[in-house]
Formats: structure tokens, sequence, C-alpha cells
């Protein structure tokens, strides 16, 4: 009995994820790298790590809106060109991508692996 129970949550559970990222990739674009530098030149381009990893290293052009701070700076960021969003593995930016989405946002992308699998130019502050 205890076993059916599991695989119901089991279940549940893969169901679960799988609708989420079915849903994300409706408003949100995963980007390798050599894509995310295709594109990233002709959109913002948003640093959404905090002050003291941005000062340590970003990617040039990059503008530093930290998720913590986006609900209050949202007027810095243009909903007529495309969003290019990371931050250092890749979580915060599709919680940034979520949250600019439910502000009617389009043209999302992110990049996969985040800053820290970055092999591109880096500036340092």
């Amino acid at each position: 009995m205890e076993w059916i129970i599991l695989a119901a949550i089991a279940a549940a559970l893969v169901a679960f994820v799988t609708f989420k990222a079915l849903s994300q990739k409706k408003y949100l674009k995963t980007l390798n790298e050599e894509e995310f530098k295709a594109g990233y030149r002709k959109a913002q381009l948003i640093d959404v790590r905090e002050p003291d990893e941005f000062k340590n290293g970003h990617i040039l052009g990059a503008r530093n809106i930290p998720l913590s701070q986006l609900r209050q700076r949202i007027g810095e960021v243009r909903s007529d060109q495309p969003v290019y969003l990371y931050c250092e593995s890749g979580f915060r930016s599709v919680r940034a991508a979520q949250f600019l989405r439910k502000k009617k946002y389009s043209g999302l992308h992110h990049l996969q692996g985040g800053f820290k699998k970055w092999t591109g130019k880096v500036k340092k502050a």
C-alpha cells in the first residue's frame, strides 16, 4: 500500500516539473553561450546578480539590476525591446523572467548555465 502512495507522489512530482518546464519554454528562451552572444548586443543585457557579484566581473555591456531590486527598478527595463538576463548559475535569471512575464514583458532570454559558464569578454568594475 505504501508503494502505491509513493508512486502516486512521484508521478505527481514528475507531472508538475514537466508542466513547469513546458510553460517556461513559452515565455523564456534558454540560450547557450553562442546564441546569447549572437543576440544580446541588440537587446537589453541585464545581470540580476547582487552588486558585489557584478563588481567582481560581468559581461561587457551589462546593466546590474539585482533580482532583489527588480520590483522597485522595473521602470529601468524597457518593454519594447528584447531582454537578455543572466545570473551566476541560471536560477535567479529564471525567477527574474517569471516576474517580468507577470508584468507583461515578452522577448525574454536567459543564459544557460549562467555567468559561471561564460567564456566571453568580462569586465571588472
